[in-house]
């Protein structure tokens, strides 16, 4: 785990991958995914549960969680969240869209919280601001933290241009206008803090979603 960012007080962003499967439509995939904390000494917020609850229980050691936040509901991001929140009383929050994804995986466990474009969560001292931002998913979401300067995009956008689209619940179009309206107007300097994978800026992304838009489909 590393801290790769820090805030000027004392919320800072730590990193930790997990190793599993990715299960859609019927296809399965080797995976490593990124867990990503925010928070301070006495509280933190994970953002995508996957695979591994002992490993995030260890990351999180004996600071308070806060809450337990899905960019979307592939089986993934999702797997370990019902087992975070029976080991801490943390509610699990997800975007009401991707419930239908949600169930293909925990069927008997609904997440307790629902998410919507331009909620603010609040974790030492920083805000967690909600993009819904559909297409890889129906209730993808990114959570923007102005004062670290800092977006964490799950599968919507990666170091390179978009997240998968063709397999069930997800829309190419979708996801890059998604990512034209309402990422690509974050500063240049904006870190992407992805669901897999090295990070990136917003910056750099830009001319590949430029492209997209202008080429041939």
């Amino acid at each position: 785990m590393n801290s790769p960012h820090q805030a000027g007080g004392s919320a800072r962003i730590e990193h930790l991958v997990t190793s599993g499967v990715f299960e859609l439509d019927g296809g399965s995939w080797e995976v490593e995914n990124n867990v990503w904390l925010v928070g301070d000494d006495r509280e933190v917020v994970v953002i995508d549960a996957a695979h591994d609850a002992e490993a995030v229980l260890a990351a999180i050691g004996d600071r308070t969680l806060r809450a337990i936040l899905c960019t979307h509901a592939h089986n993934d991001h999702i797997n370990a969240a019902p087992a975070l929140a029976a080991a801490t009383g943390a509610p699990i929050h997800l975007h009401p869209a991707d419930e239908v994804l949600w169930k293909l995986t925990h069927p008997t466990h609904p997440p307790g919280r629902h998410l919507a474009h331009g909620d603010e969560l609040t974790v030492a001292g920083v805000r967690l601001t909600v993009i819904h931002t559909p297409g890889h998913a129906p209730g993808a979401v990114c959570f923007y933290v102005p004062e670290l300067g800092t977006v964490f995009t799950g599968d919507t956008l990666f170091n390179g241009g978009p997240g998968a689209t063709g397999r069930s619940y997800s829309d190419f179009d979708t996801l890059v206008t998604s990512i034209r309206d309402r990422l690509l107007t974050l500063p240049d300097r904006t870190a992407v803090l992805t669901g897999h994978g090295a990070s990136t800026l917003i910056g750099a992304e830009a001319k590949s979603i430029d492209d997209l838009l202008a080429g041939p489909r």
